[in-house]
């Protein structure tokens, strides 16, 4: 077994699907925004919230760059006039993704797998490229934020897998020896090209919502059918 066992959420541990394009969303936005002062139509507050998250990249500079979403959902109400307070900001970002939301659920063996590292004394982490007023909440909703040492969420870092930078700062904020980890991903490219080129070791699992047309992919181990059942028989023996 190793040491250390870094986690991705989405299409890993959970399943989720989520539609921005539908026009309830933004018909409901509206409302919520109009209801505190800040008036839209939902096709003008849909295109604000689009050009918003492309200033917020453009003031990165680099790639693999990924802003605050948060930040972006409050600038549209400062847009109006509107003074926005963290907790307004927050609360803004969860219902946004409530109502985008279709579903979410854990994966048939997720929390037993988590619990059988706790209870072996393993680190168990979450390494998720995702929005920090989206993700932890949900995490919450599966149960499974217990069974973490530590999560690390994209934009709360402004960088996001594959990036060296991401993965360089995970291992420091955890005092982590590369070598000791493996990174348990369904994501060819962000998950595990990105963890190899860390150092780490890798498990790859393909789920229904893996990046499509994926040849070989390089990993030290391969799921290739969603389970894991079959997953826990690697990482746990």
């Amino acid at each position: 077994m190793y040491r250390n066992y870094v986690f991705d959420l989405y299409g890993t541990l959970a399943d989720i699907r989520t539609d921005e394009e539908k026009p309830v969303l933004w018909e409901k936005m509206s409302d919520i925004y109009a209801a505190c002062g800040a008036r839209y139509a939902p096709e003008e507050l849909k295109r604000a919230f689009r050009d918003g998250i492309a200033g917020e990249v453009r003031t990165f500079g680099y790639a693999d760059a990924e802003p605050d979403l948060s930040k972006v959902f409050a600038g549209l109400y400062e847009k109006k006039g509107v003074p926005c307070s963290a907790d307004q900001m927050r609360m803004t970002a969860i219902a946004f993704r409530a109502l985008s939301r279709d579903f979410l659920r854990a994966y048939d063996g997720a929390e037993a797998l988590l619990r059988a590292l706790k209870e072996r004394g393993r680190g168990v982490y979450l390494l998720s490229n995702a929005q920090r007023d989206f993700t932890r909440p949900e995490i919450e909703m599966l149960g499974l934020t217990p069974y973490f040492d530590g999560i690390f969420i994209s934009s709360e870092q402004g960088c996001k897998k594959p990036s060296p930078l991401f993965f360089e700062k995970f291992l420091k904020t955890f005092t982590l020896d590369p070598k000791t980890c493996i990174m348990i991903g369904n994501d060819p490219d962000a998950d595990i090209a990105g963890a190899r080129q860390a150092g780490m070791h890798t498990l790859y699992i393909r789920t229904e919502i893996s990046p499509p047309g994926q040849g070989a992919v390089e990993a030290d181990f391969c799921v290739l059918d969603g389970s894991l059942y079959r997953a826990a028989e690697y990482l746990l023996r």
